[in-house]
């Protein structure tokens, strides 16, 4: 009876620790892609290093505070994966300063991954309009697409 009890615990603590190792949820990068967006300098047209950049996203319910990144020259952005064919970006130097707000249009594609992943979102066709101007003063489209986060899809110009 004693070698029972042994031999139980033990299938028990191995079923216990044999689960869950095959469905890590998007560990290669294969989940949805953010935008990348880059910074110019008005007068040079060349790229940029921003001193600070505070960024907060419109993903439906309100404005999201992404935080504050000090010596930034790109900035990756997650965008919506509901249904909307547009997200409201809305960028900023300081605390206390300033807002622009950057429309960002785009039509979708959903291509399934795996069970621990789900379901990809890419966007296509991509468009943007600087809605309010300061202290964003020009806004350009790089790639207008996103399938993974290599290349700059937008440059922002102050």
């Amino acid at each position: 009876m004693k070698y029972f009890k042994f031999l139980i615990a033990i299938c028990f603590l191995g079923m216990l620790f044999s689960c869950g190792g095959d469905d890590d949820i998007c560990e290669s990068g294969e989940g949805t892609p953010r935008m990348k967006v880059a910074f110019r300098s008005l007068s040079t047209g060349k790229e940029t290093t921003l001193d600070t950049l505070y960024v907060a996203v419109d993903y439906g319910a309100g404005k999201v505070d992404l935080g504050k990144v000090a010596k930034i020259d790109s900035r990756l952005i997650p965008l919506r994966v509901d249904n909307s064919p547009y997200t409201d970006v809305y960028f900023k130097l300081t605390s206390k300063g300033a807002e622009s707000k950057v429309r960002i249009n785009y039509s979708t594609r959903s291509t399934y991954v795996s069970p621990g992943c789900g379901i990809k979102k890419s966007y296509e066709n991509l468009s943007s309009e600087l809605v309010t101007p300061n202290p964003v003063q020009k806004v350009e489209i790089g790639q207008n697409q996103i399938e993974n986060e290599d290349k700059t899809n937008l440059y922002l110009s102050f």
